[in-house]
């Protein structure tokens, strides 16, 4: 198993999006990339922590290569937005690779280079080194599935989750979704 740590915006959809996908066997919502120890969603949200929304994901590399998360990862998100995905706006929601090892630094740079000849605007994702993650408060894990009702579940994951299940259904996991 290896350990992949994003961040695309809100925690709640790229959780939802990578939760899903076969060879992942955990997405953890959490904070990363800052410089305040154990911070708060309060904290974080203030924008004085340095941290990001991030997810962590362990998945295993012969059925989900890391390319492949990568290659998902620039698709489901705006990466030509700077410190924000739609109406969340701050350095909290950035969007950023925090490589673990020299291989995956290589292979986001490659992902990254790929997805720009897709795009007319610049991607500004930042490709960094991994330090700490920190888990989210309870209440933000698996919030989609839990909250599915709730207006920003349906306005903002929902169509994530529709782009990664027309786009990518060979990667999906085959479980119920509706």
């Amino acid at each position: 198993m290896e350990t992949a740590t994003l961040a695309g915006g809100c925690f709640w959809c790229t959780e939802a999006i990578f939760k899903r996908l076969k060879g992942v066997t955990s997405v953890v919502s959490g904070y990363t990339g800052g410089n305040v120890e154990n911070p708060s969603y309060e904290e974080v949200c203030g924008g004085d922590t340095g941290h990001a929304e991030a997810i962590q994901i362990t998945f295993d590399p012969k059925v989900v290569p890391y390319e492949k998360l990568l290659e998902i990862f620039f698709a489901l998100h705006d990466p030509t937005t700077l410190n924000r995905q739609g109406n969340d706006a701050g350095t909290q929601y950035r969007s950023a690779i925090f490589y673990h090892d020299q291989s995956q630094k290589e292979a986001a740079e490659k992902s990254k280079a790929n997805a720009q000849k897709k795009l007319t605007d610049k991607i500004v994702t930042g490709i960094v080194p991994y330090t700490e993650f920190y888990e989210a408060e309870n209440y933000h894990k698996n919030y989609y599935d839990s909250n599915r009702a709730q207006g920003y579940c349906q306005v903002v994951i929902d169509p994530k989750i529709k782009k990664l299940l027309s786009e990518y259904k060979m990667d999906v996991k085959g479980e119920y979704l509706g």
